[in-house]
């Protein structure tokens, strides 16, 4: 008998009037507004101006979700296309289903647009928005709690989930909560990446390298525990190959870039306001400029009175 554990939802989705709230959407809609929030003061921090991030997130956000659904769609197209299914169910984002890699590779394309149009190089932009994206991850995944999904082996510790539900195939009973892991462990590489790039002031994308290379680290052995159906590869799960991979490509780029682009830019967004040294040296051209002016004024009235004591004297020697 358990003595304790993580209880499920009895539905995702709340209807106010004729209107429905999913608790999915909710959790991505949060996700969001906290990547875009921290990207913008990351942004700013670096020489940016406020509001850049924003604009190009509404690029590159739409993006993102085409190609999380599209990369989950493809990979488990049995759901949505074989016998007995139906192929509409596939537009059904709210539902549940959006593969991190797809969302991350598409919607570095809508971002790639974005700082096109604006003249802002990528991988400036990457790097500031990279520990958002794993907070967003974090929240994001609570919406698989909401849906009853994405659980692990059946356990019995105390913070095992419940799951309730019995369609899709699914079992009553207690399971590792991958969710809540994958949760916890995006939490860890958003900071991870904050205090890195602090203290090694990573640039030229390399923030953004060490955040894939981080969260594919935890992904692997996470989606490992998973038990619902995937397609395999030599005994392993698909997304386990993939995340090798996309480590190894995140590893490479972090090393080959250091070498050819160490050092972190000099300007992220050209004609921005710039903060930190740049701040530092308006103030003290702005106080130089003050003391300048209160100098010129002393040496005109030094001037003014010189000459009038000139013609005084000039004055009394006529008399």
């Amino acid at each position: 008998m358990e003595l304790a554990f993580i209880p499920s939802p009895s539905r995702g989705v709340l209807y106010l009037g004729p209107i429905p709230l999913r608790g999915y959407a909710f959790c991505i809609i949060i996700g969001v507004f906290v990547a875009v929030w921290l990207g913008n003061k990351r942004w700013i921090a670096r020489g940016g101006r406020a509001g850049t991030v924003a604009d190009i997130a509404v690029w590159a956000v739409p993006f993102g979700l085409v190609g999380g659904r599209l990369y989950h769609v493809i990979t488990d197209y049995e759901l949505y296309f074989s016998e007995g299914r139906d192929w509409v169910d596939a537009f059904k984002i709210w539902e549940g289903g959006l593969g991190i890699w797809g969302a991350i590779a598409l919607g570095a394309v809508g971002a790639w647009i974005g700082c096109r149009r604006r003249g802002i190089p990528l991988p400036a932009y990457a790097d500031a928005i990279a520990p958002g994206i794993a907070f967003a991850q974090a929240i994001g995944r609570w919406g698989n709690w909401f849906n009853q999904e994405l659980y692990g082996k059946p356990t019995d510790l105390p913070w095992a989930l419940e799951i309730t539900s019995s369609s899709d195939g699914r079992v009553p009973g207690t399971y590792h909560p991958t969710f809540l892991y994958e949760s916890l462990w995006c939490i860890g590489v958003a900071f991870l990446v904050i205090w890195a790039d602090r203290r090694f002031r990573l640039g030229h994308g390399r923030a953004f390298a060490l955040y894939v290379a981080a969260y594919c680290t935890g992904r692997a052995w996470i989606e490992y525990m998973r038990v619902d159906d995937a397609h395999h590869i030599l005994g392993l799960r698909l997304n386990v190959w993939t995340a090798f991979l996309v480590f190894l490509l995140a590893v490479i780029y972090l090393v080959v870039s250091s070498k050819k682009r160490p050092g972190r830019e000099d300007v992220v967004e050209p004609g921005a306001v710039g903060s930190g040294d740049e701040a530092d040296g308006g103030e003290k051209s702005e106080a130089a400029g003050k003391d300048a002016e209160i100098t010129d004024k002393t040496e005109a009235e030094t001037d003014a009175a010189e000459n009038t004591a000139k013609n005084e004297a000039g004055s009394g020697k006529k008399t």
